[in-house]
């Protein structure tokens, strides 16, 4: 049985998975510059691509995903609801355990497994409801 005290507060939440998104990026920024590709970020639009077409917060691309972590991605943002509002828990689960295992898969490159992991673990992170 889950009691209040055990659920985290959800202003605490926010703080935690921007604490972690932040230095999530920083250390994507590290990484993707070994690889010569930046995150790509759009102030107008208020988005931040980490990967493929829809891998960041904001993206809802019309174009196809390019591999299997940006179907992911896809998944997420299909079950997410409009922009700013919370997605459902299940739909975080999802995209963490999709991610996770991109990660895992031996066949996949290096790069594209570490940008997995990143996204896996920035998914339970975020708030959800």
């Amino acid at each position: 049985m889950t009691t209040d005290v055990d659920r985290p507060n959800t202003r605490t939440h926010r703080l935690l998975a921007s604490v972690v998104l932040a230095a999530s990026v920083s250390g994507l920024f590290a990484a993707s510059t070994r690889a010569q590709e930046l995150p790509f970020i759009d102030a107008k639009r208020g988005t931040l691509l980490i990967h493929g077409n829809y891998c960041g917060p904001g993206n809802r691309s019309p174009r196809p995903p390019i591999d299997a972590l940006d179907v992911a991605c896809m998944h997420h943002d299909a079950c997410s609801p409009p922009r700013g509002q919370i997605p459902t828990c299940a739909c975080n689960d999802r995209l963490h355990r999709e991610a996770e295992a991109v990660s895992l898969d031996p066949n996949q490159p290096e790069s594209l497994r570490d940008t997995a992991g990143f996204v896996a673990d920035t998914a339970i992170a975020l708030p959800c409801r």
